[in-house]
């Protein structure tokens, strides 16, 4: 399934997939905290056609510094894990007639597991799909100006962008200020910091959640 997907994007002309801004201060959401963060590569991975080829391992390393990056930002005092697994995926290559450019595309799926129940929290494994952002260099293709490196990091920080929208539309995150009803504080009368402190995984945990490395 994922192959005919990556074939039917490859020839796409344009697309957009907005990365957005990283500002100091987020917006929070609720009270939301990374705890583990897990890159994963699909034992299936796909390359699509016309596409640079790229290893687990660079996958795996772009992931992690866009996924951390992006939510390591935010402080809401409880600790959710997320497992980012790639899928598929096409790196515009140079060479190829700017007609025929392919759209950088990644194809990937987050699970989200809370760390004080260890529930996850996504009954399924949420898939993806984003494309390079739509640029200049896009519309002649990636490829032609872009080194493979610089294509992963971007298609991984779009991911994360995507990520983020995507958790801001679910309804597992409560407010974590101590008035609300059902906030971090309601049911303890211990300052902010020590709750978190609380929450958090402790330093001698034994592992990362199976349910992280099983996705």
């Amino acid at each position: 399934m994922i192959r005919p997907l990556l074939a039917a994007l490859t020839c796409l002309a344009l697309g957009a997939c907005a990365t957005g801004g990283l500002e100091d201060a987020p917006e929070p959401i609720g009270d939301f905290e990374l705890g583990f963060l897990v890159p994963i590569v699909s034992p299936n991975l796909t390359q699509g056609p016309l596409s640079r080829e790229a290893t687990p391992e660079e996958w795996k390393a772009a992931t992690e510094a866009a996924f951390r990056e992006r939510f390591a930002r935010f402080s809401g005092g409880t600790f959710y894990h997320l497992g980012v697994t790639v899928e598929g995926y096409v790196l515009a290559q140079p060479g190829i007639p700017v007609v025929l450019a392919p759209k950088s595309v990644l194809i990937f799926s987050v699970i989200v597991i809370e760390d004080a129940t260890q529930q996850t929290l996504t009954a399924e494994p949420e898939q993806f799909t984003v494309l390079e952002d739509f640029s200049a260099t896009s519309i002649l293709g990636s490829g032609l100006v872009l080194s493979k490196e610089e294509q992963l990091a971007a298609l991984a920080e779009n991911a994360a962008a995507q990520t983020e929208r995507w958790l801001r539309e679910q309804p597992w995150f409560l407010d974590p200020s101590p008035a609300a009803p059902g906030g971090e504080n309601a049911l303890t009368d211990a300052p902010l910091a020590d709750t978190a402190a609380a929450d958090a995984p402790p330093a001698d945990a034994p592992a990362v959640p199976e349910a992280l490395l099983g996705q």
